[in-house]
């Protein structure tokens, strides 16, 4: 293996363990901003011995064990007290056969590392931008360019939450557990957004190489799920967890075999996953049957529902996501819903009604750098024949775009219609 090899493996790994690293960390020191560091010190390690002693066979417990031994020695410094050094002397001897302290929370819904991290992340302590910031960057592993542009921000201003944020924290000292049951209700809006956000990384990657990236998903609908099993009696819980389960069926499907994008309408409908498709609409079933009204996250689980229940993309029925839609703008107001209810609108009642839509975004200052409107809106011109317009709106998409395989996926949009193919 080379060298490049080694640190793209490194960087595989990262992805992979980073959130239960920091967590366990977490657990052990009770500072997510000291658990965070001693993470990436271990990950600096793993940089400058990896590509020389080889990978590890099992890379998190050797992460984990690395960053505990910079851990004792950072409490040494601190002359905490005996007892906490004492503990973690002992985690690390047995923990040192295979990382099984790595492990063991994972199907414990109550003990589980990850879900009371999310919690502490998510503190009232913190404003809502914080808490969301944090937490993907703790748990879903985003980068803070990543999560500036899921949330339509400059990266200065999520780096500097995130810095104020740990600090907060840290000064509050905020236990390392899952809230007792009124203050657990009252933090879940913010616990269900971050779920939210880390899935949609996953499912359509901000930046990079890949289209999409599993991992993250898995990691939200988990998540979702662990929350699911705390408080059964959250209607948007479940709406959360069926929209996830939705869409994530569709993630063999949106990829094709060198890693390219393949659009909703052409894909291979037999590849999403029936078992996933089956459980969104179950939970979907219960989130109605909780909720007086629907929330935000069961509007968007109905809408994925229509497209999972139909067939072929022929049959969808894009009248009554017109009215979901409809009904999920009224709700949240967002510019980005009315992107995808520009969409909606294009199916139902022809790119002109789309396009209107759209162009009274044109103006909106969050969506001044977000490529999907450029795009949809080349995508509506396209249609209408308007083909140099519509070159120029996949060619602007194509320039917002920070991954790989949507850039070239809008570039050779932008070559069709050069060539006056809608």
């Amino acid at each position: 293996m080379t060298q490049s090899d080694t640190h793209d493996a490194i960087d595989a790994v990262w992805r992979i363990e980073s959130a239960r690293l920091i967590a366990g960390l977490t657990r052990i020191t009770g500072d997510v901003g000291l658990a965070e560091d001693l993470a990436q010190d271990a990950l600096v390690v793993a940089l400058e011995r990896w590509p020389q002693a080889g990978i590890p066979d099992n890379p998190g417990a050797w992460l984990m064990a690395t960053a505990k031994h910079r851990a004792i020695d950072q409490l040494r410094r601190s002359k905490m007290l005996d007892r906490k050094h004492e503990q973690l002397g002992h985690e690390i001897e047995v923990g040192r056969d295979g990382g099984s302290d790595l492990d063991a929370a994972i199907d414990d819904p109550i003990g589980d590392d990850l879900l009371r991290l999310m919690f502490i992340a998510c503190h009232p302590v913190l404003s809502t931008e914080a808490r969301v910031a944090l937490t993907l960057r703790l748990l879903g592993g985003l980068t803070t360019d990543e999560i500036a542009r899921a949330f339509l921000v400059p990266e200065s201003t999520v780096a500097q939450r995130i810095v104020r944020a740990k600090r907060t924290l840290r000064e509050a000292r905020v236990p390392f557990e899952v809230p007792r049951r009124a203050e657990l209700t009252a933090r879940l809006a913010s616990v269900l957004e971050v779920i939210y956000l880390v899935f949609n990384e996953g499912y359509s990657a901000t930046a990079g190489d890949d289209w999409v990236r599993p991992e993250l998903c898995e990691d939200a609908l988990r998540l979702g799920r662990i929350l699911a099993e705390l408080v059964p009696e959250e209607p948007e819980v479940y709406g959360l967890v069926a929209l996830l389960e939705i869409q994530a069926s569709r993630l063999r499907a949106r990829v094709g075999p060198g890693g390219e994008p393949i659009l909703l309408a052409d894909q291979d409908r037999t590849r999403w996953d029936q078992l996933l498709v089956r459980r969104g609409l179950a939970a979907l079933e219960r989130a109605e049957r909780l909720a007086g009204a629907l929330g935000p996250y069961a509007l968007q689980a109905a809408i994925a529902a229509c497209h999972a229940r139909a067939r072929t993309s022929e049959e969808t029925d894009w009248t009554r996501i017109t009215a979901l839609y409809d009904a999920l703008a009224q709700l949240t107001q967002s510019p980005v819903v009315e992107v995808n209810r520009a969409v909606a609108y294009t199916m139902a009642f022809g790119p002109a009604a789309g396009l209107e839509i759209a162009n009274s975004l044109l103006s909106e200052p969050a969506l001044a750098k977000y490529h999907l409107l450029p795009t949809v809106r080349g995508d509506f011109l396209a249609k209408l024949g308007r083909f140099e317009e519509a070159r120029a709106e996949f060619e602007r998409a194509a320039a917002l775009t920070r991954n790989t395989r949507e850039r070239d996926l809008l570039r050779a949009r932008a070559a069709g219609c050069e060539r006056g193919e809608p």
